[in-house]
């Protein structure tokens, strides 16, 4: 099944080039697969396909259809796994910087899906063959909590949350010096 997700470049903002305001959006692909995916007509302006430099002036709205996974099959591998919390519905991992998410192109092996199936047995087919119990991303070289699902109610809930975007999420910032205010929010990348 194909993924696509829906972006809005909003009037009042600087004007930016197509392909950089996408790899900011998607901070989990590279700007080299930001540029395939566009280059691909994977990615319409207003319901058009449209070329990486175009630049965006406000108003704008921006469709990124993924192609499905490559086909693979995902085994399982003997990985430590920092487990935070697990019980018959899911499991939360501290997923260190480094470790790819699932399988893909150049990273077979190695992954927190290989690590998954070899802690869960009971992962296989959860959010499909490749991403097994995974409902949501984390960029390789990010750290973070990642919620991995055991079955399938689970699993189409939290996905449901988290495409709505109605999951709360509080970070924890280690802060070098003296900030001028004691408390504040972070509404920026």
């Amino acid at each position: 099944m194909e993924e696509s997700r829906r972006f809005s470049f909003e009037y009042g903002r600087a004007s930016a080039r197509l392909d950089l305001f996408l790899a900011e959006c998607l901070p989990e692909l590279t700007r080299s697969q930001v540029k395939r995916l566009i280059d691909e007509g994977r990615v319409l302006l207003n319901g058009n396909p449209t070329k990486t430099g175009f630049r965006l002036k406000g108003g704008e709205n921006l469709t990124v259809c993924f192609p499905p996974p490559v086909t693979t099959e995902a085994v399982p591998e003997e990985i430590p796994l920092n487990v935070l919390y697990e019980d018959r519905h899911l499991i939360v991992i501290d997923k260190p910087a480094g470790m790819v998410v699932h399988p893909a192109a150049g990273h077979q092996g190695g992954t927190l899906v290989n690590a998954l199936l070899h802690h869960c047995r009971d992962l296989s087919g959860i959010g499909g063959e490749l991403r097994p119990g995974i409902v949501h991303r984390l960029d390789k070289d990010t750290s973070g909590v990642m919620l991995a699902t055991k079955d399938d109610a689970a699993h189409n809930h939290l996905s449901r949350q988290f495409k709505a975007h109605t999951i709360k999420r509080r970070y924890l910032a280690l802060i070098h010096g003296l900030p001028p205010n004691d408390k504040g929010s972070v509404d920026r990348p």
